[in-house]
């Protein structure tokens, strides 16, 4: 790619494209072929401080704007969004390695984000009490915090980028976001500049990228501003630890959508074409970079020979390669750390006796980032890959012997995100779903299910908060009590 080619961007502060206070950029580099896909502003603590400032000054009008007035922004920008849908998709291919499906389901489900965000507005958000006093009113009452910090990821960008901000906007605060150094574009300034088109004002949304060295620093003075009330991070539990205590040390909620390690129990009584179909999908979308990707499929013993032949036979035949080929559905991994994270995982279970059943972790494709499906069984306690997080093209089956052993293996874990159950019989499924402890779980299908209105977060190291519904409204919001007396007190003791 030509330089000419490569896109550049400056911060955005107070609604204006600004260069960092560094005169720096980073890199943005695509993951298939290495090349450098854009150029944006290496931000520091001191632009976090600019943009809080510009935030804070934006917040009293935004937050007292019309209901009406704030909800046209959104449906709006929904609208941008899908007139965007094309060139979105192809940002997606390019930065982050995703197949044209998955982008498509990105676009969708961002364009979904936005409305949804719309309908809160309007959102009945307060209750009257019950109050002692003769003729007066108790209420408890739902108001913005003021300032939001967001820190979004680069495995769904348009979704999860959209979903750290859109919330948090409608309800009355202003944000401060900070996009991942491998999507500063498709997680944060290409969703910035939708809202913007859509009449979102000035400073209300301003967005500081970095440099991936500088990430610590400016995630610590993100969360150590004063204006900043409330931090939600989607990424890795290892960070999600780091963000969750400096957020505690300034007294400052957090909503952390972490890692999972994600089960597809497949009961004895199961149909093993949908169990099949519902695995496929579950582990390989996204090249199983997604935080609700099916790890492990632990399924009834007398289920393998109807199910592991077909299953494979459908995972070699999956198109591998070339994002920008519509056929791809597994495409590079991020970025070459990533790509050895998985292939490390895989050659230390396949040296410690582990049987691969198709792929082997190698390497491949021209920027060393592509890794063909795997798929594992005879895995065991010693070998990484049974309690860590794979987040690459791979997965692990586990058979067993009953429901209560299938329970067992699925809580063997340090995370509790999301799976699911495949079963005909729904009284049986349903025992599996009150016994696993997750945050999400769905009968009949798999883990990577999520719909705008419903609460989203996972309970262990999987994180806490909720982004999405009811509970999302909650989670960017803080509840007070007001109490009006007409006419005062009648009596005061002195």
């Amino acid at each position: 790619m030509a330089m000419s080619d490569v896109i550049e961007r400056g911060l955005l502060i107070g609604g204006n494209s600004v260069p960092a206070s560094s005169g720096k950029f980073a890199d943005d580099i695509a993951p298939w072929d290495g090349e450098i896909y854009a150029r944006v502003a290496a931000g520091t603590p001191a632009d976090i401080t600019r943009a809080a400032d510009a935030a804070e000054a934006a917040f009293p009008s935004w937050s007292t704007m019309g209901a009406f007035e704030r909800r046209e922004i959104f449906l709006r920008a929904a609208d941008v969004m899908a007139k965007r849908g094309e060139a979105a998709i192809a940002a997606l291919a390019r930065e982050t390695g995703a197949s044209r499906v998955f982008s498509q389901f990105n676009l969708a489900f961002c364009i979904q984000v936005l409305r949804e965000a719309a309908a809160a507005i309007t959102r009945p958000a307060g209750e009257l009490l019950a109050t002692s006093i003769p003729g007066a009113y108790s209420m408890a009452q739902r108001i913005p915090l003021g300032v939001v910090g967001a820190i979004s990821p680069w495995n769904a960008p348009l979704v999860l980028g959209m979903r750290s901000i859109a919330i948090p906007l409608a309800v009355g605060n202003t944000v401060v976001m900070k996009p991942s150094e491998d999507a500063p574009i498709t997680c944060g300034l290409l969703l910035a500049d939708v809202l913007a088109e859509a009449g979102l004002p000035a400073g209300v949304l301003n967005v500081v990228t970095n440099d991936l060295a500088d990430a610590g620093d400016v995630v610590a003075a993100l969360i150590a501003d004063p204006r900043v009330r409330n931090v939600n991070f989607t990424g890795s539990t290892n960070v999600g630890r780091i963000i969750g205590v400096q957020a505690a040390q300034h007294l400052k909620p957090a909503v952390l959508e972490l890692g999972g390690k994600n089960p597809l129990i497949i009961l004895e009584d199961a149909d093993p074409d949908l169990a099949v179909d519902a695995a496929v999908f579950g582990a390989f979308m996204n090249s199983g970079q997604i935080c609700m990707s099916t790890d492990r499929i632990i399924i009834h013993e007398s289920l393998v020979e109807a199910f592991i032949p077909r299953y494979v036979e459908r995972i070699k035949a999956l198109p591998c390669g070339d994002p920008a080929d519509a056929a791809t559905i597994v495409g590079p991994l991020i970025n070459r750390r990533g790509a050895q994270h998985v292939s490390a995982l895989v050659k230390d279970a396949a040296a410690k006796g582990a049987s691969l059943l198709t792929g082997d972790g190698s390497i491949e494709g021209p920027n060393g980032t592509l890794i063909r499906p795997v798929v594992l069984t005879e895995v065991t306690t010693d070998m990484d890959i049974f309690g860590s997080e794979i987040f690459g093209p791979a997965t692990v089956i586990h058979p067993v012997g009953s429901a209560e052993a299938a329970i067992d293996l699925a809580n063997d874990t340090e995370y509790g995100l999301t799976g699911g159950v495949i079963s005909r019989d729904l009284g049986a499924a349903l025992d599996v779903v009150s016994r696993v402890r997750s945050g999400i779980i769905h009968i009949n299908d798999q883990g990577i299910a999520d719909e705008p209105m419903a609460p989203f977060g996972g309970v262990k190291n999987s994180g806490y908060g909720k982004f999405g519904g009811t509970a999302g409204i909650e989670s960017f919001t803080e509840q007070r009590w007001v109490t009006i007396q007409p006419s005062g007190r009648p009596t005061y003791p002195f």
